[in-house]
């Protein structure tokens, strides 16, 4: 066991006039099993790259220029690391980036994970999103006086192999891990480390302590702070009234004033001044101790809800088509021509999608979820014509046997998994989807986008932000149907509980593949196994 200690740590990117990172301070054990969150864009992959940093400047190899300090005696890994030569098998890679490395080790690894040790063997380009993330957490955990940073395992991956993956970190420690997934992080982690919008905090437990403990301390510092804010207007006013009176009272050693209400009383004028000097002085001192109280309430109030994490209602505007049934699936199976000219044929599936239904496709990695989605957007191309869907672009055409049928005048609003077409300004982004610019920036803005993220290219932001560009250019759309694959990829805790109450308000009819199980069991009415 050891400590890994960051002090005082400030960080900004050069030419950025914002820190990431502000005089921030805690300590974690290695031994630990923390789960990472924040909100996208928030800095949550930089602070990895700077423990890695810290770990290089070791042996004066400068990365990344930091203030503060960030101690370990352990050394960092990073998953997923860069491979170099993706033709080459994934052994050849780990020679080349790991020569020290122990096969009876990971191949131990791999077993565990319940993977042939025959990828080892295979170019790196040919093992699926699971086999890669299989094989490089075998390599990492195989080493040892490591600690591992572990970025979003979970991605792309079907039910089963984040099943896999789960049972594997719960029976390991010494781990950052960050993923979005809740049920993930709370059988995998021990402890929580969150990125506050002022500060870094760790807890104790897994996500759902964690989060029941972030709600209870919010629901307390909104009524704190609606405790002082009475106060302070309380003490405001009697402060204004003791002034009032004291002035009132000083005004009254002199002048005319006072020598009637002598004269009416039949008060004595001798000690008349000193007697009124030490009544105004008694005034003086409660004003200034309810001034005192006043601002001691006032700092109380500052340093409340600073990190109170709010969500803005989303707003949907989905159409209902006049046909009870707007898509019908029978025996229809995606196939694909292979080099070898032989035809590879996925399973058969059948469903309908009805209105006011969310049907969710699960199944593992490569059963062809996502091209019955396209094939599906494909045929409604093909009955009702591109005027109704003319924001969806399919790169390929999907080649499919059996029937697919969907309503005449479908129209269809799409997310697809792949975001690597977002380039340019958001500006041109909703020109060119023909998108309402201020509904647009307006639902980003409530999806936790900054203004001055505004003025970024897209290309520039994070994967959940460019996720997030999807969702919002989605819900500008009038649609009968929302087809969604894998839209949460990359999207912060916050926001999937956002779009959650979202899709269980309006209820719009929806085609999702979604293997986040907590969000996809809250608003499915139907889930279709596929292979």
């Amino acid at each position: 066991m050891s400590l890994i200690n960051v002090n005082h740590l400030t960080f900004h990117y050069e030419g950025s006039p914002d820190d990431i990172f502000e005089d921030v301070s805690f300590q974690i054990d290695t031994d630990w099993k923390l789960g990472f969150v924040a909100r996208n864009g928030r800095g949550k992959t930089t602070f990895l790259k700077l423990l890695m940093a810290a770990d290089l400047n070791k042996y004066n190899i400068k990365t990344y220029e930091y203030s503060g300090n960030i101690s370990c005696e352990e050394s960092f890994d990073y998953f997923p690391f860069k491979i170099k030569n993706t033709d080459k098998t994934f052994l050849e890679n780990i020679e080349e980036l790991y020569p020290e490395y122990e096969l009876w080790k990971i191949c131990r690894e791999l077993s565990l994970l319940r993977v042939e040790e025959e990828i080892l063997y295979r170019p790196f380009c040919t093992l699926s999103n699971g086999e890669q993330t299989k094989a490089m957490l075998a390599v990492l955990f195989s080493q040892e006086n490591r600690f591992l940073l572990i970025d979003e395992p979970t991605n792309h991956l079907d039910i089963r192999g984040k099943e896999n993956i789960r049972e594997y970190l719960k029976k390991k420690k010494g781990f950052i891990l960050v993923s979005h997934d809740r049920d993930f992080l709370d059988q995998c982690v021990d402890h929580i480390l969150v990125i506050n919008k002022t500060n870094i905090e760790v807890y104790k437990g897994n996500f759902s302590v964690w989060w029941e403990e972030k709600q209870r301390k919010d629901i307390w510092e909104k009524e704190e702070n609606e405790r002082l804010k009475k106060d302070i207007k309380r003490l405001e006013e009697s402060a204004r009234v003791k002034e009032e009176w004291a002035d009132d009272i000083e005004s009254r050693k002199i002048g005319k004033k006072a020598a009637m209400e002598v004269k009416k009383k039949g008060i004595s004028t001798k000690g008349r001044r000193a007697y009124i000097g030490e009544k105004t002085r008694r005034m003086e001192k409660r004003r200034k101790n309810l001034e005192n109280r006043e601002a001691k309430a006032i700092e109380e109030k500052a340093g409340l809800l600073k990190n109170l994490e709010t969500t803005e209602d989303l707003k949907l505007y989905p159409e209902r088509h006049y046909k009870d049934t707007l898509v019908s699936l029978s025996d229809a199976a995606v196939y694909y021509e292979q080099p070898d000219g032989t035809r590879k044929e996925l399973g058969a599936v059948n469903f309908d999608v009805k209105n006011g239904e969310c049907v969710v496709l699960r199944g593992k990695n490569g059963c062809g979820k996502s091209s019955i989605l396209k094939a599906v957007i494909q045929a409604a191309e093909e009955r009702s014509g591109k005027e109704n869907i003319e924001s969806i672009s399919l790169a390929d055409t999907i080649f499919y046997t059996g029937s697919i049928m969907t309503a005449s005048g479908l129209k269809i609003s799409y997310v697809s998994q792949d975001t690597s077409h977002l380039k340019g300004s958001l500006t041109d982004y909703a020109e060119k989807y023909q998108l309402d610019l201020t509904l647009f920036l307006m639902l980003l803005r409530k999806l936790d986008f900054e203004r001055k993220q505004f003025k970024k290219n897209l290309e520039d932001y994070s994967g959940g932000q460019k996720k997030k560009v999807l969702i919002a250019r989605s819900l500008c759309e009038r649609a009968h149907l929302y087809i969604w694959d894998e839209s949460l990829n990359f999207i912060d805790v916050f926001s999937r509980m956002q779009i959650e109450e979202l899709l269980i308000k309006y209820r719009p009819t929806m085609l999702l593949v979604e293997h986040d199980t907590t969000f996809a069991e809250k608003v499915c009415t139907k889930i279709i196994e596929i292979g």
